[in-house]
């Protein structure tokens, strides 16, 4: 299954780029990073059956295990791509967390986007990394 990131903004050459570019390089499914600037920009249609996952500080946040048992089900449905939505400073519209597939939050706190997509990357990285038995993930 395709892990697709969609996120607002320019990363750049920046501290939070080189920790997405560390997990990226770590994470065994494939990935792709689409960029769309501030405003405008539209995002890509899918080719492909999916789910749309958006960064949202109001939706749920997922203990990693959970996250993970989330990826493999759809995984195992048949989907062939998570798109994983990052949105611009205003956030998302109540239209687009209404077609959600999921509403995930990192805590009930806003976070800036570049960290937000460094931590994103190492949930996925971690859900992966559960999912493949990998000793990185060490439960309590």
């Amino acid at each position: 299954m395709l892990l697709h990131i969609i996120a607002r903004g320019k990363i750049a050459r920046s501290p939070e780029a080189e920790l997405v570019a560390r997990y990226d390089k770590r994470i065994t499914w494939a990935t792709k990073l689409t960029e769309l600037p501030e405003t405008g920009g539209r995002i890509p249609d899918p080719q492909t059956p999916h789910r749309t996952v958006l960064l949202d500080e109001r939706g749920k946040a997922l203990p990693s295990e959970e996250f993970a048992q989330i990826l493999g089900r759809w995984r195992d449905d048949g989907i062939r791509e998570a798109r994983f939505v990052i949105g611009a400073a205003d956030g998302h519209s109540n239209e687009e967390r209404a077609q959600a597939d999921l509403l995930y939050a990192f805590g009930p706190a806003t976070w800036p986007h570049l960290m937000a997509r460094a931590m994103l990357m190492e949930q996925l990285y971690r859900a992966t990394s559960i999912l493949a038995g990998h000793p990185y993930h060490r439960a309590g």
